[in-house]
């Protein structure tokens, strides 16, 4: 899918290179993403840090209860994570969703805005894709929302690797702030992404606005 900058001076990077642009929020972790391994070590970018963590280690609030490959098991303000090279996990989100009508993102690092949420009610973490056709992730993350993509029909998208086949699904529900809107439709790649893209069969339902840091969305009618 084409990809438009919100700016000319806000070109975007590789995905491949967006898990270091998560917002750092003090000592209590509000995202951690599985990135690699370092030896016997699970490389954690931990609100846009790396760290190297071991088994039964805790850091920033959290611990790395078993690691198994590609797949990371956590613990973090309470709750259990499973989380798959690539993917990533948010906490402190209240998912219950609402009816608002605005939301405020703010400007993370590399001029990308980013915003904490939910898909079908579960945590997830979301960064603005202006040029993006259908809101996108990868198919990880689809599979841990339980996300059956064997029914959805093939579509073609573009990115920084260049054009891949992904699937058209619809999803029941996204959530940001207390905002929630319902049947939107996303593109599933194959490809492991660090965010899921907000693009436009969501941002669509909003009219936008830029302003310094921030960025508005105001629901239409």
């Amino acid at each position: 899918m084409d990809r438009i900058s919100t700016s000319p001076r806000r070109r975007r990077v590789a995905l491949a290179g967006a898990l270091l642009c998560a917002l750092a929020t003090g000592a209590q972790a509000s995202t951690v993403a599985f990135s690699g391994m370092l030896g016997d070590k699970a490389l954690l970018i931990i609100d846009g840090q790396a760290r190297g963590v071991a088994v039964g280690a805790t850091v920033q609030g959290v611990k790395l209860v078993k690691l198994d490959g590609t797949v990371a098991q956590i613990e973090m303000g309470g709750k259990a994570q499973v989380l798959h090279m690539g993917g990533g996990a948010v906490v402190g989100v209240d998912t219950s969703g609402g009816s608002g009508t605005r939301i405020v993102l703010n400007m993370g690092p590399g001029g990308h805005y980013l915003g904490e949420g939910a898909i079908n009610g579960q945590p997830m973490r979301f960064m603005v894709d202006t040029g993006a056709t259908l809101v996108a992730m990868s198919s990880d993350v689809a599979a841990e929302l339980g996300i059956d993509t064997s029914k959805g029909s093939v579509v073609h998208m573009g990115s920084a690797n260049g054009n891949m086949t992904a699937r058209r699904v619809t999803l029941a529900s996204i959530t940001v702030g207390d905002v929630t809107v319902h049947n939107v439709d996303a593109a599933i790649s194959p490809q492991p992404m660090p965010f899921v893209l907000l693009g436009n069969s969501f941002l669509s339902r909003f009219q936008m606005r830029s302003d310094d840091d921030t960025l508005t969305l105001l629901r239409k009618n």
